[in-house]
């Protein structure tokens, strides 16, 4: 088949698929025939269409140009919208932030060699916060006629195969019958419940472009994998109840996986006396202001969630995977004597000892839980009570502490020169600011992110979007491109710091293209400050995190048409009329703010916990094998 007799047979599939409402219509009416001549490439887009992947976000090269030919095609007839973007770890970045804010899927095109690998890297994100996306990346040809340009330059064979399954799921389509395979066990990662994630597709160059004879499009899977139910241990759940009835201090650690368990969540902290500490990835699943939320917890923590987890004497952890900051490198619950862990991952529901573990879905464990603990009726005794009590007084302190940094907002910094904004100021600013105008925000990595976990007051879910798993570097930024790709659009804020928007500052391009509508709040202060903070408090001298280079953010922002750029000021109020100026312009903002860096205790929130890092790791693992949890 010559290429203009394919395009038009591709052409007339698209339209007529279009025209029919999907591809289940098309075949019902008969617009599309079961059985069809067609590509692997085009094969794969109708199965990507059966799973609800319409958005692709792509850097195309010479190793995905026959995939590009089948977009453009479905593109012209309304099935698709592709994306072009300049970075493949800007693409990975949008699509997490599609899925994560709007739940779209999406796929991630790039070519052979660097691009994937970028992607790869930036995949840390999908994997680390449990959100599915799609990656399908060209890979060297099936018949090894010799090394191909950008494939790993070794003679091993299926490189980049071993390589990406050390990050997720993969599959090499080697062979092109095996198409519906890889398509299904893409959609059991993609589209995983509990625990999703990227998916690699690998697809060989001289494969994509192969026809297929008389193909059965009913081999191409489709539908989502059900959710798990109830943990079903029985006597666990006895267990259970009778070490909650006993204990004295119960503290809830609330994890990603506790994401549509917010009700069962309330009921279970009154039907057991018990505070939550919630993780920075659940921000608002428990109300700010309810009070048995005793907010974040870890190296990175809050006055009240430290406590919360220093005293407990019972942990429920729930959803929870512990990353060392979020627990202390294991050191954050030396009187704990006994854990109850609802998991749907059997690594992580038996990490800690002296664990009763319930391995099934939060939400409908919790509820199963709840009826047990309410035959009973609430515990009886004081101690809930004192431990309440005790627990809300620590958490006015950390709103008194909090308090006191914001009303001292400006600090003389030695950079500038002048006094300038502190990070908790500036944060809290554009935070208040966003919740009153319904923006999504969304954190960089670095002080910005531990500050803003810190300092939000998120009501609910879906205000607040931070990395909390990989703490990727560019990921705020990037993830602003989704609020233009979404098909329910929203007003997005990166807050950002200045290491962070120079590692993927091309959103300012890819932004303007396709739409995006929010603001990047860039916190300057010409360091990686979370690390000079760090190398201080360990060694008592920062050293190669910060440079001395000026850059002119405002006039880099103006040097692209159709990006308004400002300066936030020196000031709260500032900073408040150049969010509100951003707010009102129906485009991409950036607003640069220089901020204070330095050893004074109002310039930041400081750190309320231990980690397994540098010249602390030493007592940290003393203190974990001492208790033995």
């Amino acid at each position: 088949m010559n290429a203009g007799q394919l395009q038009q047979e591709r052409h007339a599939r698209a339209v007529a698929i279009a025209a029919a409402g999907g591809i289940c219509a098309a075949r019902q009416t008969g617009a599309l025939p079961h059985h069809i001549n067609l590509s692997v490439s085009e094969a794969l887009i109708l199965g990507l269409l059966l799973q609800g992947v319409q958005k692709y976000i792509v850097v195309l090269g010479h190793g995905s140009t026959e995939i590009g030919e089948v977009l453009r095609i479905y593109q012209q007839a309304g099935l698709v919208q592709v994306y072009a973007v300049r970075s493949e770890i800007e693409a990975s970045h949008a699509a997490v932030a599609l899925r994560w804010v709007r739940n779209e899927k999406a796929a991630v095109v790039a070519s052979i060699g660097p691009g994937p690998l970028q992607a790869l890297a930036a995949s840390l994100t999908s994997a680390s916060n449990r959100v599915g996306v799609w990656y399908l990346f060209g890979d060297e040809t099936s018949e090894d006629e010799g090394p191909n340009f950008q494939q790993i330059p070794r003679p091993d064979q299926a490189g980049f195969l071993r390589l990406f399954t050390q990050m997720g799921a993969a599959y090499t389509l080697h062979t092109p019958l095996a198409l519906p395979t890889a398509l299904r066990r893409g959609l059991t990662t993609v589209d995983h419940p509990h625990n999703a994630g990227p998916f690699f597709l690998l697809l060989p160059m001289n494969v994509q472009p192969l026809m297929m004879e008389d193909f059965n499009l009913d081999e191409l899977p489709e539908g989502i994998p059900p959710r798990y139910g109830a943990a079903a241990d029985d006597d666990n759940y006895l267990q259970a109840v009778d070490a909650l009835r006993s204990a004295k201090r119960i503290v809830v650690k609330v994890g990603g996986g506790a994401r549509k368990a917010g009700q069962e969540l309330l009921e279970f902290l009154e039907l057991t006396d018990a505070v939550a500490v919630t993780a920075p990835v659940v921000s608002g699943i428990i109300p700010y202001h309810h009070p048995r939320n005793m907010c974040v917890g870890g190296s990175k923590g809050s006055i009240c969630g430290n406590f919360a987890m220093e005293q407990a004497d019972l942990l429920v952890a729930v959803g929870t995977r512990f990353v060392c900051q979020s627990d202390c490198s294991r050191t954050g619950y030396p009187n704990v004597q006994c854990v109850i862990n609802i998991n749907t991952d059997s690594h992580a529901v038996t990490h800690y000892g002296k664990t009763i573990g319930l391995m099934g879905d939060a939400g409908p464990t919790l509820q199963k839980l709840n009826k047990l603990l309410q035959q009973g009726g609430k515990r009886s005794g004081e101690s809930g009570a004192v431990w309440l009590k005790e627990c809300s007084s620590r958490r006015r302190d950390w709103e008194d502490y909090k308090a006191q940094r914001y009303r001292h907002p400006t600090l003389f910094d030695e950079t500038w020169g002048r006094e300038v904004l502190t990070q908790p100021a500036a944060i809290k600013v554009a935070t208040d600011w966003a919740r009153t105008n319904r923006v999504v925000t969304f954190f960089d990595a670095g002080d910005v992110q531990a500050h803003g976990f810190q300092i939000v007051e998120d009501e609910c879910l879906g205000q607040t979007f931070t990395d909390g798993g990989a703490s990727y570097m560019g990921f705020a930024a990037s993830a602003v491109l989704a609020s233009g790709i979404a098909t329910q659009p929203f007003y997005a804020l990166a807050i950002s710091g200045d290491g962070s928007f120079t590692m993927n500052p091309q959103i300012l391009i890819d932004g303007v293209q396709h739409g995006a509508r929010g603001c990047i709040l860039i916190l300057d202060n010409r360091r990686m400050s979370a690390i000079s903070a760090l190398q201080v408090a360990q060694y008592g001298h920062d050293f190669a995190t910060n440079d001395t280079v000026e850059v002119d953010y405002v006039a880099w922002g103006k040097a692209i048409k159709g990006i308004q750029a400002l300066h936030g000021g020196y000031t709260t109020a500032s900073l408040l009329s150049a969010l509100e100026t951003a707010r009102q312009y129906n485009g991409l903002s950036l607003i640069h703010l220089p901020v204070y860096y330095g050893t004074h205790e109002m310039g930041g929130l400081g750190a309320f916990g231990r980690w397994n890092v540098g010249n602390w790791s030493e007592e940290t693992q003393r203190i974990r094998h001492q208790i033995g949890l």
